[in-house]
């Protein structure tokens, strides 16, 4: 038997993905900069102080949407890294990035929202923190495995970078040498920069075999981050 407290938490669950749904839709049409509590809450057919029990503010529902599209961006990342089993860690490091990719073409204006343009008046809490990691984590796991069980082929870093590179290897990559942390923080500036060109129309006229291309990209970062291709 459905309790009233167990009914009124359904209830609400249902009315918040419906607001997020909307704000979703409302991306699409208008982009982040222009989301409005009022003018969802005029879609949805509530009153606007309804929906403000919900979600205080723009920022709040905007923080909303950011969580769930790092998850679902991480959880893509994380079934495509089980899925492809014990292979060599560079294909599975490629398996990754082909999953990052698929999901931001599927999804691009939640892709937009969080690796486009920041949103003007809005600064994302420490919560969004732990989602937007996940990608990163299945990226440095698989670099953590393979230094572990079969090295990793390092650059060195400058003399000069030397400090900043230990400082990355044990604040954010423990267990991984400092030049690789180094060559990891750029792979992850690389893969997400290979995304958005293709996504914001960058490789118009220029790449037109586009899913051979993010391949050979992909394992290039893999190489770059001396991962080795058995």
């Amino acid at each position: 038997m459905t309790t009233p407290q167990g009914a009124r938490a359904r209830a609400r669950m249902e009315v918040t993905t419906a607001i997020k749904d909307e704000a979703r839709r409302q991306l699409a049409a208008e982009g982040a900069a222009k989301l409005s509590l009022r003018a969802v809450a005029r879609e949805l057919g509530m009153v606007s102080s309804a929906l403000y029990r919900y979600f205080p503010s723009r920022d709040d529902l905007l923080t909303a949407l950011i969580i769930d599209a790092y998850d679902s961006l991480g959880e893509a990342a994380e079934t495509a890294h089980a899925a492809v089993g014990d292979v060599a860690p560079a294909q599975r490091w490629v398996a990754v990035c082909e999953a990052v990719r698929a999901w931001a073409l599927t999804h691009p204006h939640e892709y937009a929202l969080i690796y486009g343009s920041p949103v003007p008046g809005y600064s994302a809490p420490d919560t969004t923190i732990p989602p937007a990691a996940r990608v990163a984590l299945v990226l440095i796991g698989i670099l953590r495995e393979a230094f572990e069980r079969h090295g990793l082929a390092r650059t060195p870093v400058p003399v000069e970078l030397a400090p900043e590179a230990r400082r990355m290897a044990d604040e954010l990559m423990p267990g991984l040498p400092p030049e690789v942390a180094v060559a990891m923080a750029a792979a992850w500036a690389q893969l997400f920069g290979l995304v958005g060109f293709e996504l914001f129309g960058q490789f118009k006229g220029v790449v037109e075999e586009r899913d051979r291309f993010f391949r050979h990209a992909a394992a290039q970062l893999a190489h770059g981050v001396g991962l080795v291709f058995p």
